[in-house]
C-alpha cells in the first residue's frame, strides 16, 4: 500500500500546518464545485465545531471514517491490492513453478482474469493468501513499498498513489483542521494500506482499519519477528465494518464516507447515532475523467446503499457534477 516516492503536488493541502488551515485558504475545498453537496459538508463541519451551536460535538468525539477503494482512490478496472497480488503471483511463480499447474493461479499467470472473476470471493481470497502470507510483517511492508514505487495504473499510467482523489485529500485536511480524527475503514488488507496511508492521505497506520490475516510471533536467530500466515483473521467489509470500528476506535463516528454496498452497514451505524451526523456516498458518474458505474458493476457495486442513502438523506457526491478536479496534478 518505507521508502516511497509519493509525489503529491498538493501535499500542503493534504497535510496542513498544525495550527489549522492557512489564513490564505478562504475555500478549504477548492476542487469541489459550488452546490448543495459542498454546502452540506461545510454546514455539517461548521455546526459540529461551533461551541455555540446546538449540534456542537466535543473534539474528542469528532471521528470521521472513510472507505478506501473507490472512496479515497480509484478501484477500476480492478482493486489496486488485487493488481499487487497478481504481480506478486508472477514473482512467486518463478520461485514456486508448481503454482503454474494449479488453478486459479495457472489461468491468472496466462493472463486469463475471467477465471478469477468466475471463481468469486473464494478464488480472490486464495490468491491473496498465496501472495500475502509466509513473510514477516517487515518483509511484506517492504515488498508493497517496492511495488508501489514502480507499478503504474493500466489506464492512466500514473503511479497507483497518483490515483487518489484530490477532492477527498482536501476533505481529509479540512476535517483534521477542524479537530476531527480521520480513519480508514476498508475491506482491503490493513498491512497493505498501512504502507502508504500516511504519505498518501495523512492518516497514520494506527488509524487504518482493514481485513487481517493470522499473524504469529517467532523468535529467530536474527531476533523476534511477526510472521503472516495463510489464514483469514478478520474481514473488514459489510457487517464487519461497524465491528471493526467498535473494536479499534471505541467510539461511534459522526461522519462516514463510502462508495459501495460494502459500506452500507458502516453508514447505517454512523448515522443512527444521536445528534447531527453525516453519511456520504461517492457516486462514480464520470466516465470521461474516471469511470461511471453503480448497480451493475462487478467492482464497487452501489445498489442498496444508493437507495437507502437517497431515502435517509445521506449526501450523494456526484463525481461528475460535484468535483471540479478528480486526481491531483501530474508531476
Amino acid at each position: 500500500m518505507r521508502r516511497l516516492a509519493f509525489l503529491l503536488a498538493t501535499l500542503a493541502v493534504t497535510l496542513p500546518p498544525a495550527g489549522g488551515l492557512s489564513a490564505q485558504s478562504a475555500d478549504p475545498l477548492p476542487s469541489w464545485n459550488e452546490g448543495p453537496t459542498k454546502q452540506q459538508i461545510v454546514s455539517f463541519v461548521e455546526a459540529v465545531t461551533d461551541a455555540d451551536s446546538p449540534d456542537f460535538v466535543p473534539e474528542a468525539e469528532r471521528i470521521a471514517v472513510f472507505d478506501n477503494d473507490g472512496t479515497l482512490w480509484a478501484e477500476q478496472p480492478m482493486y489496486i491490492q488485487l493488481a499487487f497480488a497478481i504481480d506478486r503471483l508472477h514473482t512467486l511463480a518463478k520461485e514456486k513453478p508448481e503454482l503454474k499447474e494449479k488453478e486459479p493461479y495457472r489461468s491468472i499467470l496466462n493472463g486469463d482474469l475471467k477465471s478469477l472473476a468466475a471463481g468469486g470471493e473464494h478464488a480472490i481470497l486464495e490468491v491473496l493468501m498465496a501472495t500475502h502470507a509466509d513473510t514477516t510483517t517487515d518483509q511484506f511492508s517492504a515488498i508493497v513499498a517496492d511495488w508501489l514505487e514502480t507499478a503504474r495504473h493500466p489506464k492512466t499510467d500514473r503511479p497507483y498513489t497518483g490515483m487518489v482523489y484530490q477532492p477527498m485529500l482536501e476533505l481529509l485536511a479540512y476535517l483534521r483542521a477542524s479537530g476531527f480524527k480521520t480513519f480508514i475503514v476498508s475491506g482491503g488488507g490493513v498491512a497493505f494500506m498501512r504502507v502508504f496511508s500516511e504519505k498518501a492521505y495523512g492518516i497514520p497506520p494506527e488509524q487504518v482499519i482493514g481485513s487481517t490475516i493470522v499473524t504469529k510471533f517467532e523468535m529467530r536467530a536474527s531476533g523476534p519477528v511477526l510472521v503472516r500466515l495463510p489464514k483469514i483473521d478478520f474481514i473488514d467489509d459489510k457487517e464487519g465494518k461497524p465491528v471493526g470500528i467498535n473494536r479499534n476506535i471505541g467510539r461511534r463516528p459522526i461522519a462516514a464516507f463510502g462508495n459501495s454496498d460494502g459500506d452500507l452497514q458502516m453508514l447505517q451505524w454512523t448515522t443512527a447515532g444521536p445528534g447531527r451526523r453525516l453519511g456520504a456516498i461517492v457516486h462514480h458518474t464520470d466516465a470521461e475523467r474516471e469511470w461511471a458505474y453503480d448497480r451493475d458493476s462487478h467492482i464497487g457495486r452501489l445498489d442498496k446503499a444508493l437507495d437507502e442513502g437517497r431515502n435517509d438523506g445521506w449526501t450523494i457526491i456526484d463525481m461528475k457534477q460535484d468535483w471540479a478536479q478528480v486526481f491531483p496534478p501530474r508531476n
